[in-house]
């Protein structure tokens, strides 16, 4: 199978050897920034796996299987949001309509369900796969039951992914190979974007500056920017006049935007206010924030905090 992985030779290099030699280790940890291609090299990691000793045909078919996501041997588990006792993906919860409130996260129960899976042999390959993504989401709950199954993984193999291995318990990490994958130079960058249909972006600097070699990141800011108003966006490019005009744009924060966008309009405006006029204090201020709304905070009360803490200077 010919896989287009733009800027990541030595992960791809590293993973085809070991599949060569047949030396396919139980549990793999691929680290690096978000959107650089981490899925997409365990996805292609995955059909390399699935159809080992598998003739011609037999081997189109596993791939075809992966690629639409319903191979019997793959699992493939990502953080969820808990809505009326249901778990849902993020992209379940865009479909329901769902307002999230708190990031998604790898529950204890979806580690469980790893678990179920791999208690039985595989259907139709040599060993069973299992990818976990933003494994660093888990709860110390969830990676501690996680870490029983990646001492006995049986006829399986591991693939987690994660932003860095500190982000991680060094429990889990100890026990994975670890591939690292790299931010991705200017001209791989923009050669991603182009293939995947987003030239657009290429016309705005301070997305692509955001983004620091990610195609994943540059395409998320570009549609999470999306979801902001152009006024409301014009409004927080500028420190606010008055404590009545801090508090109408927090509100105007809380009532249009999610949380997902929230967090990353912190990133967006921690950017633009170092870009544009080096104010630490405005960055330090903004970091608050997002550790505010990860706490749970009542999200209009941390940007209230935050935008009359700028009108104080």
């Amino acid at each position: 199978m010919q896989l287009i992985l733009i800027g990541q030779n030595r992960a791809l290099e590293l993973l085809d050897r070991a599949w060569q030699c047949r030396k396919i280790a139980p549990a793999y940890l691929f680290v690096g920034a978000a959107g650089v291609g981490k899925s997409l090299a365990a996805r292609y990691f995955s059909t390399k796996i699935l159809t080992n000793n598998l003739n011609e045909e037999k081997a189109e078919l596993a791939i075809k299987k992966v690629l639409k996501g319903n191979h019997p041997d793959l699992l493939w588990v990502e953080p969820t949001y808990l809505h009326q006792g249901k778990l849902l993906t993020p992209t379940e919860a865009t479909a329901a309509g769902v307002k999230r409130k708190a990031p998604p996260q790898l529950r204890i129960e979806q580690v469980r369900s790893i678990a179920d899976f791999l208690s039985r042999p595989p259907l139709e390959g040599d060993r069973a796969l299992v990818i976990i993504e933003e494994a660093q989401t888990m709860a110390e709950g969830a990676a501690n039951a996680l870490l029983k199954t990646l001492e006995e993984p049986g006829r399986a193999t591991l693939i987690l992914l994660a932003p860095s291995p500190e982000s991680l318990l060094p429990t889990l990490v100890s026990r994975c190979q670890r591939v690292s994958f790299d931010r991705l130079s200017e001209t791989d960058l923009q050669l991603v974007l182009q293939e995947r249909g987003y030239e657009k972006i290429l016309e705005r600097p301070e997305l692509l500056s955001i983004a620091q070699g990610s195609p994943g990141e540059a395409i998320n800011a570009y549609e999470r920017i999306q979801a902001i108003s152009e006024s409301l966006l014009a409004k927080l490019q500028q420190i606010p006049d008055n404590l009545l005009q801090a508090m109408t744009i927090a509100k105007e924060i809380d009532k249009e935007l999610d949380l997902e966008v929230q967090l990353w309009l912190v990133d967006y405006l921690q950017h633009y206010h170092w870009q544009n006029y080096r104010a630490n204090k405005i960055v330090d201020r903004l970091e608050k924030t997002r550790q505010h709304l990860l706490s749970f905070v009542q999200p209009r009360l941390a940007w209230e905090c935050s935008l009359l803490d700028f009108c104080r200077g």
